[in-house]
């Protein structure tokens, strides 16, 4: 019996490990062509760039310049950021209220929150194109409002689980000592809540960081250009794509974002594992 837990552990190491590489490949291969020619890219893109087909680094020196690179990533930085705060700040205190008042209108409000997390972001989206261009949220400001709204389920659900497992008593002791509500919520709930927070923080991140067609739908675009979408600029007439600056534009894209998880990954089982088990 002890010798086949090894050859096990030792089969689904092997499984887990093709599963990963199969997963990280299409991005090496991303980062492999940025630096090839646009010829030797479509004639064979798992190809090393050696010879006359490496270029160093013009595509990403006439990507940057194609798309406003920079610009853009400004305005990506500042929608994601902007719209993580804001949901972690309103959900969280959502979430809090829901658990500690528990009556018929925050359980309508919970409901409708999880309401939230069926609906398909297809039904809305041509509605939602009118009301922010009517709203004036076709911003980078109130994109960021947006974002609150589509990221919110989600987003309370985990908080929820875990203020059920906050005892109230630790509120209600600090209440007696003459703390205030905000002090209590900011100096004793939103400790607790740090790993679901950071874990919340990291999914609404990334997918905000990298989401195409809201910013497509509602921003003004003769004004403010997502990476995603100043990507799609690469692309010239008749179907030709400058598939060199691309795929250059894509790693500058995906490093920032893929730092950012790697710097707090650990926080994100802990966190929803947490929420799961007590919601």
């Amino acid at each position: 019996m002890n010798s086949e837990k090894p050859k096990h552990a030792a089969a689904w190491t092997v499984l887990f490990s093709l599963i990963s590489i199969a997963w990280v490949f299409p991005i090496v291969l991303v980062f492999i062509n940025s630096f090839k020619q646009k010829a030797y890219i479509s004639r064979n893109a798992f190809s090393l760039p050696m010879g006359k087909a490496f270029v160093g680094l013009e595509n990403y020196t006439r990507g940057i310049e194609t798309t406003d690179f920079f610009a853009s990533f400004g305005w990506t930085l500042l929608i994601t950021v902007g719209s993580v705060v804001l949901i972690l700040l309103c959900t969280s205190m959502c979430a809090w209220w829901i658990v500690r008042v528990n009556n018929w209108a925050a359980k309508l409000l919970y409901t409708l929150f999880l309401f939230n997390m069926i609906v398909p972001f297809q039904m809305v989206m041509f509605t939602l194109s009118k009301i922010a261009d009517t709203l004036k949220l076709n911003t980078p400001w109130g994109l960021c409002f947006v974002y609150l709204g589509f990221g919110a389920g989600l987003a309370v659900f985990i908080f929820t689980g875990v203020v059920k497992g906050i005892p109230a008593s630790l509120e209600e002791s600090a209440m007696i000592d003459g703390a205030s509500v905000p002090r209590i919520f900011f100096q004793i709930v939103v400790p607790i809540m740090k790993p679901s927070i950071v874990s919340v923080a990291i999914l609404q991140a990334m997918w905000i960081w990298n989401d195409y067609l809201l910013p497509y739908l509602t921003l003004d675009l003769g004004k403010y250009k997502t990476i995603s979408v100043a990507v799609q600029y690469l692309k010239g007439g008749y179907g030709s794509v400058d598939m060199g600056a691309m795929m250059a534009c894509l790693v500058l894209a995906i490093v920032p974002i893929i730092a950012f998880y790697l710097i707090c990954q650990k926080y994100i089982v802990k966190g929803v594992m947490t929420g799961a088990v007590k919601g």
